[in-house]
């Protein structure tokens, strides 16, 4: 992390392409050590009705672009952030606790994703919806107007610039709301872009603030829909606000994802698989392995060589600079959360065959940061905190099973809808067994893993419509139909 000192950077609000700092500020602390980073300015409410005001005076010109401009543009915001990924990267594992190289992964997916809707067999097109010897009828896509994004802080570039993308390719403009948690890689990589005047003025603006400012946004009749990445509570109020002006509204909320493990499962290759898509990030994935049920033929083996694989694999590496994709938790709101369930599985007497250890904070003076072993925890019952609630952390039940129905209903959680896994040689069983898990998306014999390709979606408590791949951005648009006389 050499030359990267708090001193030498600001961060700001942008607003209409103008830096806006804050008398009122807050400060984040680095995971890893609980050191105090940067002061981060705290928009106000005037603040934040000058940026709506600017998204909507864009709108009057941003509307008119054409799909190929807009793409272009894209493309032009993956080269800035390839340019500027030593930089990013670098404020992304101070504030995330993240290694540098998940750091630059973060990074690299948000590059990505820039360059998949840049490609014109990605984006939305008219189409032909009908026709017949009457009519003919023609389907176009309509932007909506401003776009609130309320991201989270497990990945911050990677879930704030999707929700960016879908926006400008689809003709909107968008307000961005990192978490506060992890506001300064974002308002870093926004505020480049407006110095490099990338994109023509109030088309992509950035807030710092809190829950009163996510409230504004859901309630402010200037914004068109708000995209939220977080809790099922939080998930709720925000649906219920957006309702009083009719706003569209897109929820990616809790994903207590289940994997189940059949008999014939390949368990060598298994068990590294369950192992990344559980511990990946110390568990902190909205897809990540929250539960996993193993066939009791093979269930004492497949623990065993878990904890193995753990074990060699997953370990606390205090300096960001060295390879790994394990480290601490994020913060200490959800720091204390994690150390409850392990607490809770203590009381209970629950049997935990590796981690478990939490690292306290000592003295102000001897700050150690959030740290956690990879825990796993076996045979926890049902109705556990550990099973019942996602824990989204380092800490993994691992439970037994004899009957489909009964592992079935037992993974149909009602936080259980973002995604599941399925590990069979059999791929017949593991797809029907996929098709009967309620989750917005399944994964045969891998861990869990998003593609900007398909449609991300959760059902029950675990969101509401979805984002990515073409359906994704039909969220972001009005769906005309055109009917032509013949």
């Amino acid at each position: 992390m050499a030359g990267l000192e708090m001193e030498d950077l600001k961060f700001h609000n942008i607003i209409n392409n103008t830096l806006r700092s804050s008398p009122t500020t807050h400060t984040v602390t680095n995971p890893r050590t609980e050191s105090a980073l940067w002061p981060c300015p705290i928009a106000s409410p005037a603040d934040f009705e000058d940026a709506v005001s600017s998204a909507n005076r864009a709108f009057k010109t941003w509307k008119l672009t054409t799909l190929s401009e807009r793409q272009t543009l894209l493309t032009k915001l993956a080269s800035h952030l390839e340019s500027h990924l030593s930089l990013l990267s670098q404020i992304l594992a101070l504030e995330s606790g993240k290694s540098l190289l998940l750091s630059e992964l973060d990074v690299r997916g948000a590059i990505a994703q820039c360059l998949h809707y840049a490609d014109p067999t990605n984006a939305l097109s008219d189409h032909i919806q009908f026709e017949d010897s009457s009519v003919k009828i023609i389907a176009t896509h309509v932007p909506l107007g401003v776009v609130a994004a309320i991201c989270p802080w497990n990945f911050p570039l990677i879930l704030s610039n999707l929700k960016v993308v879908s926006s400008l390719v689809t003709g909107n403009r968008v307000i961005v709301k990192p978490s506060p948690f992890t506001p300064y890689a974002v308002l870093k990589w926004i505020e480049l872009v407006a110095a490099e005047e990338i994109l023509p003025l109030g088309v992509l603006q950035v807030l710092n603030g809190g829950a009163d400012l996510g409230q504004q946004m859901t309630l402010h009749p200037g914004i068109a829909k708000v995209s939220f990445t977080g809790t099922i509570a939080v998930g709720k109020a925000v649906m219920a606000a957006c309702a009083k002006t009719l706003k569209k509204v897109t929820l990616e909320l809790a994903g207590n994802d289940a994997c189940i493990v059949c008999a014939d499962a390949d368990l060598p290759k298994a068990v590294k698989s369950v192992a990344g898509g559980a511990f990946f990030n110390a568990g902190q994935v909205c897809v990540a392995t929250k539960r996993v049920y193993v066939h009791e033929s093979v269930y004492e083996e497949f623990a065993r060589r878990l904890v193995e694989e753990v074990r060699g694999s997953y370990t606390v590496v205090e300096d960001a600079s060295v390879p790994s994709v394990f480290g601490p938790v994020s913060n200490k709101v959800q720091f204390e959360t994690v150390k409850r369930i392990v607490e809770d599985c203590k009381r209970g007497g629950y049997e935990i065959v590796t981690g478990g250890e939490v690292r306290e904070s000592g003295k102000e003076e001897e700050k150690k940061g959030f740290w956690l072993e990879p825990t796993i925890v076996k045979g926890p019952p049902e109705d556990s905190m550990l099973v019942r609630e996602e824990q989204f952390g380092p800490i993994l039940p691992v439970l037994s099973w004899s009957d489909e129905d009964d592992v079935i209903s037992r993974s149909n959680l009602a936080n259980a809808g973002l995604g599941a896994s399925v590990y069979s040689s059999d791929l017949a069983q593991a797809e029907r067994i996929a098709r009967r898990l309620d989750a917005g998306s399944v994964w045969i014999n891998q861990a869990e893993r998003p593609h900007m390709g398909a449609y991300f979606s959760g059902f029950k408590d675990s969101g509401f419509g979805g984002e990515m791949g073409k359906q994704g951005l039909l969220s972001y648009s009005y769906t005309q139909s055109i009917h032509f006389a013949k």
